[in-house]
């Protein structure tokens, strides 16, 4: 992958974690370099951002201590999904990771193609959340 794409990913991914950019501002950038989709393993602190043509690069999240519960609680995504989306002044995408894991969340998965993300237990139970229109 070239040096710019992942200068955009690097970007993105430090964006979200000190509120830089919203993420419908994140996946604008990332759709306007050609990504496709990515996904964020919360496991292994990572996220993976994909290429159409299959290209593909990892980057290392900030460290976190918190580790994923073993139970998955759709509902709890759900509603930590549109505390986000609310974007209120309280939210935080650092705590939201933390409080995701808290919930079950071992990652998810952001498809542009599918205008979707589908957030995964360890169980790989899931919970699927549409772009808003």
């Amino acid at each position: 992958m070239d040096a710019e794409r992942i200068a955009i990913a690097r970007r993105c991914l430090e964006a979200a974690h000190d509120g830089g950019l919203s993420f419908p501002q994140i996946v604008g950038e990332l759709i306007a370099a050609g990504f496709e989709s990515y996904t964020v393993d919360y496991r292994r602190g990572t996220q993976t951002y994909y290429l159409p043509d299959g290209d593909s690069v990892v980057l290392e999240m900030p460290a976190s201590s918190c580790s994923v519960a073993e139970i998955f609680e759709a509902a709890t995504v759900a509603a930590l999904v549109r505390w986000a989306q609310s974007n209120g002044p309280d939210y935080g995408y650092q705590e939201f990771c933390s409080k995701a894991k808290a919930a079950g969340c071992a990652g998810y998965l952001v498809s542009f193609l599918g205008r979707r993300v589908v957030y995964f237990g360890r169980t790989a139970e899931t919970h699927v959340e549409h772009f808003p229109q």
